[in-house]
């Protein structure tokens, strides 16, 4: 039995390694050093590297799939995950989220078109035994209000968009904002920081240290290594000194989906942009 396949079994017996919420109902505190850690646009890496490395650490994590890119380009999965690495991935205990059937610009669909990019993922995880998802990334991290609207009438309770308009995003690697539950909306969650040539680990460190007074750190890694999109490329050696950090920091490192064991997506702002538009009017 191969070194992946007996994590799969192991993962089988322990259960599915999702946070569960307090028996009330009611979430509990956040505690400093919570991080999110969130992986997109289904890379090979994800379950040839990064899944059995963040098992070896016990952390939690969200793997966020599209047929988009060069999905269909790569009939032999040599680049990009197939279906059953990502049941794989379930398997191991992680948190398959929907990034989109095309991984299109959401801004520029209409409703019809985002529902029905929603509704492809969600079918294909059926399809594979896989539950149906309840967190979104937004793709190119573009998000509209119709967006957020069809992501809560589908049940969505989380999704993640990027670090801007907040902070400045050259799009290879960026600083953003730590989410804040009593602030943020749960559908236009920011990120934190994400990995480039242009984020680095002194970037980790700063990310981690806003976790801190109810806010939590939200991290997004695209392939490790992104051969394909080389401006969010991590290199392994980079990426496992990252987790070593998270770990001598004794973070609580989870997926996005288990976020609902801190945070209740029922109570949100009325108006979803307002917390932004707030934060914009007031220098970031």
């Amino acid at each position: 039995m191969g070194r992946m396949q007996q994590l799969v079994l192991a993962a089988l017996i322990v259960g599915s390694g999702a946070c569960g919420g307090p028996t009330d109902g009611s979430p509990e505190p956040i505690p400093d050093g919570l991080v999110v850690l969130t992986f997109d646009d289904g890379n090979k890496s994800d379950i040839s590297f990064v899944a059995e490395t963040l098992k070896e650490y016990g952390f939690g994590a969200s793997f966020y799939i599209t047929e988009g890119l060069g999905y269909h380009a790569d009939p032999d999965k040599e680049r990009y995950v197939s279906w059953e690495d990502v049941r794989q991935l379930h398997d191991l205990g992680f948190e398959v989220g929907n990034h989109t059937g095309s991984h299109p610009d959401m801004t520029k669909l209409t409703v019809d078109e985002i529902h029905s990019n929603l509704e492809l993922i969600e079918q294909r995880c059926d399809e594979h035994g896989i539950p149906r998802p309840e967190t979104f990334v937004y793709p190119g991290w573009r998000h509209s209000l119709p967006a957020v609207e069809a992501l809560a009438e589908r049940g969505y309770r989380f999704a993640r968009r990027g670090v801007s308009p907040e902070h400045p995003d050259g799009g290879r690697g960026a600083r953003g904002r730590p989410y804040d539950p009593e602030d943020d909306h749960p559908l236009l969650i920011p990120t934190t920081g994400y990995a480039g040539p242009e984020w680095g680990f002194e970037d980790l460190v700063w990310a981690v240290d806003q976790a801190r007074d109810g806010k939590i750190a939200v991290l997004t890694f695209h392939g490790v290594p992104a051969t394909e999109h080389p401006w969010v490329n991590t290199d392994p050696e980079d990426f496992v000194r990252y987790m070593d950090f998270l770990q001598e920091r004794n973070c609580t490192v989870i997926a996005l989906r288990d976020l609902a064991q801190y945070v209740d997506p029922s109570k949100r702002p009325e108006d979803p942009y307002g917390p932004i538009r707030r934060r914009q009017a007031n220098g970031g």
